[in-house]
Order: C-alpha cells, then structure tokens, then sequence
C-alpha cells in the first residue's frame, strides 16, 4: 500500500479494505490463474500444506512460498505458538483434507519473542493479561539461552539472543506439535505427515528450513 494512502483512522482502512476487495471481485473475470480456480474451490479445499506463522504483517504466507487460493491452510498466530485452538486446526485440516505437511514458520525480529526475551533481561517489564498468556508459551523455549547468555556476568547480546530465540521457539512448537496431540503423532509416526520448522528472514526472503 502507498504510503500517501496510511489510512488516518478506522473508517479509513475500513474503507481501503472495501476497496481492494471490490478490485479483487473485477479481476475475477481476468485469465489470471490464481483467480481462475476460485469457482472450483467454492464446494472444497485441497491444501498442499498446513502453515502455523506468526500474525507480523510482514509475513504474508501466501506471497512468502509464491502460493494462490486454496493452496495453503494458514494459522497465524502471535510467536508463532502451539495452543489448544492452533492445535485442533491442525488436526482438522490434516484429517478433513489429507494434507501431509505441516509448516511452523518463524521469522527475525519477531516482536513476541523478542517481547519475551525482554521480560527475562527486565523482570519488572509487565504487560497486559492475554499478551502475558504468549510471551509466558514462549518463555521455555528462551529460558535456557538466556541463562547460558547471562552466565559470565549481565551483559547479553540481545539481537543475537533474539535470533537464537525465535529458532528455539520454531523448534519448540515443532515438538508440541508432534507430541501434545495423539491425532498428530500418529500421523507423523506412520509417515503421512511431516512436520518441519522454518525461518524467514526479513532482509532478504529467504526462509531457512530448520533441522528437527
């Protein structure tokens, strides 16, 4: 979006949102092939892959892996986290459809983590309830790296702590997510699902598929 067209207040993205959709309703009659599968994904979804990602703005998953209408099952959520509702997606889009990949995608400069990171340098930080609720399901995954950081004395890199931490955290919900649910396990220890961690970087574009 230009930046001469920031909206100013609600009203405004709300009607810059009508607008793009009313754009998007017009090309549907164009030759373009993402546009041209709609009508066949009226009745059903087929998703190739199941993507749990972050909510940053800056991390649109469908432009991200150069994908079209109905070609991923997206969650995103703040972190990146594993919690009951992101789980039961999961299972449902792994059982409905028969999709045989899921995606955790992190990415740097995560402000969830990096939020996280910031309540253990700075203990006093507080922060409102439901905030609280996902910094304290990223909190295990940043605890160890921060007291490894902070073992020689209190000064600590905090971009590289940062960095480090948006991995484990990728990993973490990994795990959660191939041993906190049966129907996931079992799918994943019979070989019809894959679940894989990743990173996306910013800078360049570039996401980094990450080592179990």
């Amino acid at each position: 979006m230009p930046n001469d067209k920031r909206p100013n207040t609600g009203q405004e993205a709300l009607e810059l949102l009508k607008e793009g959709n009313a754009r998007y309703v017009d090309s549907l009659s164009s030759t373009d092939a993402m546009t041209q599968r709609r009508p066949e994904l009226v009745k059903d979804q087929d998703p190739l892959a199941i993507i749990l990602g972050c909510s940053d703005a800056r991390v649109p998953v469908e432009i991200v892996f150069d994908q079209g209408l109905g070609d991923l099952f997206v969650i995103r959520v703040a972190g990146n986290i594993v919690a009951p509702s992101q789980i039961g997606s999961i299972e449902f889009a792994a059982e409905k459809f028969g999709t045989k990949l899921v995606v955790v995608l992190g990415h740097s400069q995560c402000g969830a983590v990096t939020a996280c990171v910031d309540a253990l340098i700075n203990p006093e930080q507080n922060y409102s309830p439901n905030l609280q609720s996902i910094v304290d399901r990223i909190r295990p995954s940043v605890y160890n790296l921060h007291e490894l950081a902070t073992a020689n004395g209190p000064d600590v890199d905090t971009d590289e702590l940062v960095d480090r931490s948006i991995r484990a955290n990728v990993r973490m919900s990994v795990s959660q997510l191939k041993h906190g649910s049966r129907a996931l396990e079992d799918l994943t220890n019979s070989g019809q699902l894959l679940v894989v961690g990743a990173e996306y970087d910013l800078e360049t574009g570039k996401v980094r598929f990450l080592d179990s």
